[in-house]
């Protein structure tokens, strides 16, 4: 499911890591809590029932890790969290309560793998409120107009190739003949930042 749960902050420092690992190296890439198998197997079928998943895989960026640029000379970090498994209709009962409910799981989840809590290393703005910002897939809706806040456009289907429809423009047919899919995940088999969702588009268009 590709509408999900993101939570954004701003770190005076990142936290230590229980393992000991060094916390540049542990967020230097994608970190991903919680996401074994079965896990994401149990939160897609709570979801699935209406339910906000108990365990919420998710994955972890520092992006001032890759780029200092974003935080300047001020000694910050970013961190962004997507959770998954959490599409719109969980949220549309009690969309405020819901959203605070599923930060405070992965906040714990998170804090699980830590020495340190989380809260410890949030920066604060000028009121003194934690920068923390947490968005739903309906408030991704709300201010980007994506329908259900699905980052994907819908949910993926794994694709499978016919004389019709050839491997490399697979997902990039629509129902109107002069319309094709190239977006990032608009198209059956997503492709997100690799461009394949144009490669097959282009495909497409010239055979």
């Amino acid at each position: 499911m590709g509408a999900q749960l993101k939570v954004n902050m701003v770190l005076t420092r990142l936290p230590r890591t229980r393992s000991g690992l060094d916390p540049a190296v542990a967020f230097g890439g994608t970190c991903h809590v919680d996401e074994a198998a079965s896990q994401i197997d149990a939160a897609w079928a709570q979801s699935s029932a209406g339910r906000l998943p108990d365990v919420i895989p998710f994955e972890v960026y520092c992006h001032s890790l890759t780029d200092p640029s974003i935080v300047g000379d001020t000694g910050l970090h970013t961190l962004t969290l997507f959770g998954l498994h959490t599409p719109a209709d969980l949220f549309t009962a009690d969309p405020v309560g819901t959203r605070e409910e599923a930060v405070r799981r992965v906040v714990a989840q998170l804090d699980a793998q830590l020495e340190e809590p989380l809260a410890d290393c949030l920066a604060t703005d000028g009121e003194g409120r934690p920068c923390l910002q947490a968005s739903s897939p309906l408030d991704v809706e709300a201010s980007l107009a994506m329908p259900g806040g699905h980052i994907f456009h819908g949910d993926l289907a794994w694709p499978v190739a016919t004389e019709a429809q050839p491997a490399g423009t697979w997902g990039a047919a629509t129902a109107h003949p002069r319309v094709v899919a190239a977006s990032s995940g608009g198209t059956v088999r997503g492709g997100a930042v690799s461009g394949l969702g144009g490669y097959a588009a282009a495909r497409h268009l010239l055979g």
